[in-house]
């Protein structure tokens, strides 16, 4: 009986989470196309107001503003993964409070299930786990889109600077990439609409590439930004400065796939050290060892 009610409890809690990630993700989609259609500012959510209730609670709550003292990290990182926002920060709390809850559950399941005597260490290695790997997972989307926009800015920098042989400002080249960039430069194109959008309301374009280099920590677009930012403030032409960034940023990619060669050629020599050299001993020892093992009979 015990048993049941547990595995009742964690098919109830991981119900009560899919349902509340599917009532975000419709009050999305609905809020897109209200602001598409009406071209206005972000409308409050009125499909996900039980939910957005339930995440303030949370963050009412002591855990909640324990936890909200690292948010300055999070917010960066959900930031570089491309997450912003209140409800992605709200989500992200109320994984760091489910998923020890999930994983407590599952192991208690577990423990009942194999009849385990003291299951307490077993329950905080889970409680630790779960706390820890909300983080970590957003960590790895983050870096992996970081790694996105590096491969991005070499022909970012292409496309600006042909924009700027063509008679067109910062401002203006960086609504074309925008506009007709999308798909040569996605992610880029996406923390631009950020940029211009913050531009239209006032704010100024060489401190919003400042705040677009300290936001998402990505050394060759903080070179580029830097670049753009000069030139946004003194004026004057940057394409040789861009040319040199450019030539720079192949150098690294050369260099890091030099290396990365050089590294898989090491494993593959250790590959075929374990595996071609016995079969290729076998080949060339194996008729003089039987040859000898003959002789070594007829003499017996």
């Amino acid at each position: 009986m015990p048993m049941s009610y547990g595995l009742v409890a964690l098919i109830l809690v991981l119900a009560a989470v899919l349902l509340g990630l599917s009532q975000s993700r419709a009050a999305g989609r609905e809020q897109r196309l209200i602001e598409q259609r009406l071209g206005g500012g972000p409308l409050p959510r009125s499909g996900s107001r039980r939910v957005a209730a339930l995440l303030e609670r949370l963050r009412a709550t002591s855990i909640g503003r324990r936890l909200q003292l690292r948010d300055d990290e999070v917010r960066l990182l959900l930031n570089q993964a491309g997450w912003s926002g209140s409800t992605p920060r709200s989500l992200y709390l109320m994984a760091l409070l489910l998923c020890p809850a999930l994983l407590v559950g599952i192991v208690l399941a577990i423990s009942l299930v194999h009849a385990i005597d003291s299951p307490s260490l077993p329950l905080l290695f889970a409680a630790g786990i779960g706390f820890l790997l909300p983080k970590r997972v957003l960590a790895y989307f983050a870096e992996k889109r970081r790694q996105r926009l590096s491969g991005e800015v070499i022909v970012f920098i292409q496309l600006i600077r042909i924009l700027f042989d063509s008679g067109l400002t910062v401002e203006q080249s960086l609504r074309v990439v925008r506009q007709e960039g999308q798909n040569i430069v996605p992610v880029l194109a996406e923390e631009l609409e950020a940029v211009l959008a913050h531009i239209d309301s006032g704010l100024d374009l060489a401190e919003e590439l400042d705040q677009l280099r300290k936001r998402l920590e990505v050394s060759e677009l903080s070179d580029c930004c830097n670049v753009l930012r000069q030139m946004v403030r003194q004026g004057g032409s940057a394409r040789s400065s861009l040319q040199t960034l450019k030539q720079l940023f192949e150098d690294r990619r050369l260099t890091a796939l030099q290396e990365k060669v050089s590294k898989l050629s090491a494993k593959m020599s250790l590959v075929m050290m374990l595996l071609l050299f016995p079969a290729l001993l076998i080949i060339l020892a194996g008729p003089g060892f039987l040859a000898i093992t003959k002789a070594l009979g007829g003499m017996g």
